[in-house]
């Protein structure tokens, strides 16, 4: 078996200095994934999952949002996401120097590229979806699913994945009609799991500790969730034996 290699680095969009933090198997990743954080940036429970993912046999590479690392403040990470959200193409563009960042970084011998989001970040990988980036898959993990930018029809390259908490204050039932709209005129291969009476944020354990009543960790929804995510790497990437393990 392969063992984990960790490294946390700088790259860059424009003039804006970011930090990344990759974990990756030494020898043969099934897939490589970007992770994108929430509204809060990149953290310790972001570079968990990446050194999870790695244990699972990908390249992982947490993302980051601002170039400010970790935000404690929700007030200033709201002043943030807005002036990042406030030129959508800009918004984009963003992600996609992460996306060339984990092919530059990653130890990848194919081209099975996924992203995952949370929150925000699940707002952003859709983001990355409607613009057409070359994605086997994304998931969003309760992501907010408005738009300024609607998929065209033919536009959507990836596998969708959006996992949601029913009864999320932030995303009302008109937002999930508008987003199935725009996925079916899209023609996307769009797949979402609703989890009753499930809050936002249900997959961040820090979530329960009151600061927002929009959101609480839910253990059953972050276990199927997770779950459903695996099953859909199963089936985007295979997960055909590397030559380590046969």
């Amino acid at each position: 078996m392969s063992s984990i290699e960790v490294q946390q680095f700088t790259y860059r969009h424009g003039d804006v200095e970011l930090a990344g933090y990759m974990a990756q198997p030494s020898r043969y990743p099934r897939a490589a994934i970007l992770i994108v954080p929430t509204i809060m940036g990149p953290n310790k429970q972001m570079f968990e999952r990446a050194r999870w993912l790695a244990s699972l046999g990908y390249s992982a590479m947490v993302c980051d949002l601002y170039g400010k690392g970790p935000i404690d403040n929700m007030r200033e990470a709201r002043a943030l996401a807005d002036i990042l959200r406030a030129d959508a193409e800009y918004y984009r563009e963003r992600f996609h120097f992460a996306l060339e960042e984990l092919r530059r970084r990653s130890t990848l011998g194919n081209n099975r590229i996924g992203a995952i989001g949370y929150c925000m970040g699940g707002e952003i990988v859709l983001e990355m979806a409607r613009g057409g980036e070359d994605l086997a898959l994304v998931v969003s993990f309760h992501g907010l699913l408005a738009t300024p930018l609607p998929a065209k029809r033919g536009t959507i390259k990836s596998r969708i994945l959006v996992c949601h908490g029913r009864a999320d204050p932030l995303v009302p039932p008109k937002q999930m009609r508008a987003f199935m709209e725009e996925m079916d005129f899209a023609g996307a291969d769009c797949h979402i799991h609703i989890y009753s009476g499930v809050l936002h944020g249900f997959t961040d354990i820090s979530g329960s500790s009151g600061s927002m009543d929009a959101i609480k960790y839910n253990a059953s929804a972050d276990r199927q969730s997770k779950a459903a995510m695996l099953s859909m790497f199963d089936e985007v990437f295979e997960n055909k034996r590397t030559p380590d393990q046969q």
